[in-house]
């Protein structure tokens, strides 16, 4: 006997093991996909390429030239700190972390609405384009899909709901 007397042929008797490496437990039935596992990764992955790539870009707009077009270099770079922290929220596991990816991924699309709206509205204060100008226009109007991939799949993988069906990966 392995010493653990809740044991049932059910759980193979590792139902109560103490777990160090973060994974579930087994119960008998395949425990969720995390959220940043499987097509998770490739969602990270996508805000991780924004996120250095909008960084890169407003840091040398900002050495070089903030006189130019300070609203749109401020701009990229607000956009740029909100998808760091998607990023970094997204790629951990637990409630907290889930909540500030939830908060950091309305900010984006909040921003790339206004800010699309905005470029539009008012043209003449952004003589060079953000990330979010034009609705990611620049960008192939991946700012704009992105927050709404990202909603949906924080929504799917709320803390303590089960995964949903299909997106076990």
């Amino acid at each position: 006997m392995s010493g653990n007397l809740s044991s049932t042929p059910a759980d193979d008797g590792r139902a109560n093991a103490d777990r160090t490496d973060g994974a579930p437990a087994r119960t008998g039935r395949k425990a969720p996909t995390p959220r940043n596992r499987g097509v998770g990764m490739l969602i990270i992955t996508a805000y991780g390429i924004f996120a250095v790539s909008s960084f890169a870009r407003a840091l040398y707009q900002i050495l070089t030239d903030f006189d130019a077009s300070p609203v749109a270099y401020s701009l990229s770079g607000f956009a740029a700190a909100v998808y760091i922290v998607a990023t970094l929220a997204l790629a951990r596991i637990g409630a907290r972390a889930w909540r500030l990816a939830l908060i950091a991924v309305l900010v984006e699309l909040t921003g790339v609405l206004g800010v699309g709206l905005w470029t539009y509205l008012q043209p003449e204060l952004f003589n060079e384009a953000t990330v979010w100008s034009h609705f990611g226009e620049g960008y192939a109007f991946v700012p704009l899909v992105l927050p709404f991939i990202g909603l949906f799949w924080l929504l799917r993988h709320r803390p303590g709901r089960p995964a949903a069906r299909g997106t076990q990966a």
